[in-house]
């Protein structure tokens, strides 16, 4: 089997069968992001892809679920994902469920109709990157979406039947933009409603281009007492309708928190609290990321 590069998926498909049918990000300028930085983005001839679906099939007896890489394999043009979904259905019959990465232009640049037929072809999940639901902080880290379109995105994956798991970064807006960056997500999250949602923490490294921006102080980053108070605010301000799966339990993280929103926003507000009041319940920095 081949694949290109580091092995990069949600940790939620940490037990699934992972397949690259695109390599990189098409955007890969997103300022936080040390992913893709070792590729050139190009998509994989389908004949590669469906000898690699093979040889795994010689491997392994049973495969429950498959995740599609790399970035944004979404950008695929139906016809070629359908394709794709098809091997899947006929080498991987015993398949419950495939997930795909994805930005939000790569489903705005889709169909309704279009969705729906991915949808109907496997695809369980769509996992999309939304940092931060203000606009500012989207701007300053060369997101290739503003908070509109994101939103709209999500919306209409969820709306094709499909199940959205958004992702935020903790401290994304920095010191300076701590306050406006927890309200506006919160905010987005109560328009978007998707199925999942989860926090990471930031941590910049190089090659991350806003690795030189710490180095010269363009930016402050959150202690982890700032960082409970950011995400204290953040959930104050979550006022959802549907259920959302929450997560904030990512190795990145200073605090492990994990419930449904709104049913335990109570709890998880409560956990947040008590940290505050007991530091040694936070992961030391060492260990963030392992």
């Amino acid at each position: 089997m081949v694949y290109e590069g580091m092995v990069y998926r949600p940790p939620s498909e940490a037990y699934s069968l992972i397949f690259q049918v695109t390599v990189g990000c098409s955007h890969n300028k997103c300022t936080f992001c040390t992913m893709f930085k070792d590729k050139k983005f190009h998509i994989r001839k389908p004949e590669a892809i469906r000898k690699d679906m093979l040889e795994m099939r010689r491997y392994y007896s049973r495969v429950g679920r498959i995740f599609l890489a790399d970035g944004d394999a979404l950008c695929l043009a139906n016809s070629k994902l359908l394709q794709i979904l098809g091997w899947i259905k006929d080498i991987f019959p015993e398949c419950e469920r495939v997930s795909i990465y994805g930005s939000s232009n790569d489903v705005l640049h889709k169909t309704p109709e279009e969705l729906r037929e991915l949808k109907e072809a496997g695809v369980q999940i769509v996992y999309i990157g939304a940092e931060s639901g203000n606009p500012e902080v989207l701007r300053r880290v060369h997101k290739n979406g503003t908070r509109e379109e994101i939103i709209k995105a999500v919306r209409m994956i969820e709306e094709a039947g499909m199940w959205a798991s958004v992702t935020f970064i903790s401290g994304l807006g920095g010191r300076e933009l701590q306050r406006e960056h927890a309200i506006d997500t919160a905010t987005m999250l109560n328009e978007m409603r998707p199925h999942y949602a989860s926090f990471l923490t930031l941590i910049i490294e190089p090659p991350a281009p806003m690795w030189d921006d710490l180095q010269e102080g363009k930016i402050e980053l959150l202690k982890p007492l700032e960082v409970l108070d950011e995400m204290e605010l953040f959930l104050e301000n979550v006022d959802l309708s549907e259920t959302c799966i929450f997560r904030s339990n990512h190795a990145s993280n200073y605090l492990a928190l994990k419930g449904d929103l709104p049913q335990d926003k109570d709890k998880l507000l409560a956990q947040v609290r008590a940290a505050r009041k007991r530091p040694e319940m936070l992961r030391d920095e060492s260990w963030r990321g392992i």
